[in-house]
């Protein structure tokens, strides 16, 4: 049931208004939708005495209808308390009539994100061309280039992942290995589980799991850390002092992942090997001396090859990504934790989006 704020009593020479209840910030819609409501044509008096609560929203509120009534006719207000006048006196003046954010509908809201998005990707080619020119530079001066930075980086992006890439890699190679031998079962072809483990962890799940994995915590790592620089006015103080913040900030981390992922790749396909490997011994009895035998027959160097190409790309685009959203963060702590989601999302997007592309050229090529 609405609540009714104002009650009308009208007579041939004038209009009584009489306010209810708690004009607050809450109820200043539905007021607003009643005060609405009123005609001009008749003299007004307004009573606001039965008004229990009373705060600037609602008393800016009252100022502007009360204007509004005063621009067509003559108001009289009675029924105030001293409070509620002292509050008038101290708002009426130079106020800013608040209004409360009305909801988009479909087409506003799109037209919005469609906006953001080609903003987004007009800032993101922006950034790409500061990337390339500092990496251009740094080509023609190597000695520009910090190495100290890249392997702190490597290590961290890296060394560190280790632990989380075996389990997760082990896991998915056990995972293709039980569903893959139930069906295999079906057909006698047990020793088919091999080929099914093997090409499909190198070619394909071990670099798209590594980089997955990768994007969700070290991307998301490079856009905290540049995003906190940047709240922290630590980027405005380089760019002040001389520094470009892309040769000191972005191309270490790009260079780094690049250098670290390929070889996450690799650990990652003999883990997910190992992990299938062991589930074979146990729903299908076939021993780990078998498993390699025959993964010597079916695993060309190719397939590794082919599925550590990957890895390059997919590091350039989770640490470009990562660094993108943390320029992009503004100077308040929520926006780190809504562009480090960005950053998250976009980069597993685009690590899924390429492996497909990938995967397209790889057929067409035949190999």
């Amino acid at each position: 049931m609405v609540n009714q704020y104002i009650s009308v009593e009208k007579d041939q020479n004038r209009l009584m208004l009489k306010a209810k209840g708690e004009w607050t910030l809450a109820s200043v819609p539905e007021i607003e939708r009643q005060l609405e409501e009123i005609g001009y044509e008749l003299p007004v008096t307004w009573d606001v005495s039965e008004v229990s609560e009373f705060d600037s929203a609602g008393i800016l509120l009252f100022t502007e209808y009360y204007k509004t009534f005063l621009a067509h006719t003559s108001v009289e207000v009675v029924g105030y308390t001293e409070n509620q006048k002292e509050m008038y006196d101290l708002l009426k003046e130079d106020h800013v009539v608040i209004e409360l954010p009305k909801e988009d509908n479909l087409f506003e809201a799109l037209g919005k994100s469609t906006v953001k998005f080609f903003q987004d990707v007009k800032e993101f080619i922006e950034f790409f061309g500061h990337v390339f020119y500092t990496l251009f530079l740094t080509l023609k001066n190597p000695k520009d280039l910090r190495i100290k930075e890249i392997v702190y980086h490597i290590h961290k992006s890296g060394f560190n992942a280790l632990v989380i890439i075996a389990l997760t890699s082990f896991l998915v190679g056990m995972v293709i290995a039980y569903q893959g031998a139930v069906q295999l079962a079906k057909f006698g072809a047990d020793i088919f589980i091999v080929d099914t483990v093997a090409i499909s962890i190198t070619r394909e799940l071990g670099p798209m799991i590594t980089a997955i994995v990768i994007a969700g915590r070290s991307g998301s790592s490079y856009t905290a850390e540049i995003g906190a620089m940047k709240i922290t006015e630590e980027i405005a103080a380089m760019r002040t002092m001389g520094f470009d913040p892309y040769a000191f900030l972005v191309l270490p981390r790009i260079i780094a992942m690049m250098i670290a992922l390929p070889l996450l790749i690799f650990f990652s396909d003999i883990v997910g090997i190992f992990g299938g490997m062991v589930a074979s011994e146990m729903q299908l009895g076939i021993s780990m001396t078998l498993f390699i035998d025959r993964l010597y027959e079916v695993l060309e160097v190719k397939h590794y090859i082919l599925g550590m190409i990957k890895g390059p790309v997919f590091a350039f685009l989770i640490a470009s990504v990562g660094a993108f959203r943390g320029f992009q963060v503004s100077h308040n702590t929520e926006s780190i934790g809504l562009h480090t989601t960005s950053s998250v999302v976009n980069g597993i997007f685009l690590v899924i989006a390429f492996d497909a592309l990938f995967s397209v050229i790889y057929t067409e090529l035949g190999l």
